[in-house]
This record gives C-alpha cells, structure tokens and sequence, in this order.
C-alpha cells in the first residue's frame, strides 16, 4: 500500500472513530439497522458497474467502504472482532487458497482455479460445495453461482447443445403444465425453464443477470421515451389504442439502432 492509499484509510478510520463517539446517528447504528443500507449500496455500485459509469463506482466503493469499517468498529465494540483481524483473516484465507501462487500447486488455467478452491473450502469444514451460496441472493444470480458450484465437482453439460435440448425439454413440460390449469405446477415449470435459460447463458458465456438489467433498462427508456412524446404531442398514454403505442414504440426503437 503506498504511503497516501495508508493515510487516507486511516483517515476514514479515525473519522468512523469520532463519528461512533460523537454523532448520535452514527452512534445509534447497529449490524442489524447497517444490513439494510449495505444492501442498498451494494445495488447501487451494481447499478454504476452495469452503466459503467467509473465516477459511479468510485463513489459507491467508498461508501461501501465505509460500511465495512463501520462493522468493524461495531464488532470492536462488541468485543467480537477488529479491523485488524478482519483484514488479516481475508489475507490468511487467500493464500490458503492461492497454492498455485503462495504453495508448490501447478494449475493450466483459470477453471482448474477455480476448482481447487472449492475443494480447499470443502477442507475447511464445508459440507456441500454449494454451502457458500448465499440464502438471500437474488434468484437470477443464485442460479448463476449454484450451477457454477456444481460445475467444480464435474456436475456440468459437455456442451451448449445439450443445454439447449434441456430447454426445449423445460418449453414442453411447462406447456403441458398450462394445459393442466394447474397453477402451482406451472409456476414450478416456468422455474425450471428460467433454470435452464440461466444455465444456457452461461455456456454463451453470458452474463444473465447483466442481460436481463440491460433489457430492464431498454425497456424504461423506451416506455418513458414514449411517454415523452405522447406528452409532446398533449396525449397520455392512456388515451391512446394499443396500436397507436406500438407505432411510438417502433419509432423509438428504430432510432436507438440507427
């Protein structure tokens, strides 16, 4: 760490230690009323990462910086933990799991990697090779990361046509579910259909969460595109045909590719 990277982390140090003792806010946080907040930056660096907007990103490394320094003074508090043994349980953690780089460990790339570090967390007290995924992620990225999991102990498709066979197979089942009237069956379907589309993603090495924010995103523009105009034009939206809106829509999306 260079000389001015220490002092401006210690200067936010020393800045987490007056705000605890001084500001009745700061004084007042627990874990529990910060979870909520993390939660909301870490969205919020999601957010500037998918715009790549860099301004963005370094902003919210900061304030999620200051989160982690701010559950470290908690934890100090609370005689649980401090800054020093958090940093110097991450550093211990990754050269334990680094052998090729800190150990005598030969590995060809960076899926043998990955692979090594999953069966070292298994080591470590593991019981499943999944048990690192977080309960409360986001369904898309869960999917991501459980198949990911799996794909380390060889649990995984030979190749991206076999995958595709898989949701074709998921399309089939979900419409025979429709065409039972059973709710609660096609909503288990549509599940395994997503599933699979997730698992497809990344054999085409596709970000599925990344995508699916991107269209999110294609969609607001265009949808308040076409509010825009219509108000241009002294309508609203609801007062105008389906068909009317479709033209709108086209004209907005021909000029986004043009």
């Amino acid at each position: 760490m260079s000389p001015n990277a220490e002092a401006a982390f210690t200067r936010l140090v020393n800045i987490m230690n007056d705000l605890r003792e001084k500001c009745p806010w700061d004084r007042k946080q627990t874990i529990q009323s910060l979870r909520q907040m993390t939660i909301e930056e870490t969205y919020e660096l999601a957010d500037a990462i998918t715009d790549n907007d860099w301004s963005g990103i370094r902003e919210e490394l900061g304030d999620l910086l200051l989160h982690i320094v701010f559950y470290a003074k908690i934890g100090s508090e609370q005689n649980q933990f401090g800054l020093v043994e958090m940093i110097d349980g991450i550093c211990d953690k990754l050269i334990y799991r680094h052998p090729h780089i800190y150990g005598d460990v030969k590995v060809q790339d960076d899926e043998e990697v990955k692979r090594n570090w999953e069966q070292l967390k298994l080591k470590e007290g593991k019981t499943s090779v999944l048990g690192g995924v977080p309960v409360s992620l986001p369904a898309t990225v869960k999917a991501m990361r459980l198949q990911e999991k799996a794909k380390q102990v060889g649990f995984e498709w030979d190749n991206k046509e076999q995958v595709w066979e898989k949701v074709e197979e998921e399309m089939n089942e979900l419409r025979e579910a429709i065409g039972s009237g059973s709710q609660d069956k096609t909503e288990e379907e549509f599940g395994d259909l997503i599933f699979s589309l997730i698992n497809y993603a990344r054999f085409l090495r596709v970000d599925a969460e990344n995508a699916l924010e991107r269209t999110n995103k294609k969609f607001i523009h265009r949808f308040t595109s076409m509010e825009k105009i219509a108000t241009e034009n002294g309508r609203q939206l609801n007062e105008m045909t389906l068909q009317e809106m479709d033209a709108l829509w086209n004209q907005i999306k021909k000029q986004r590719t043009e």
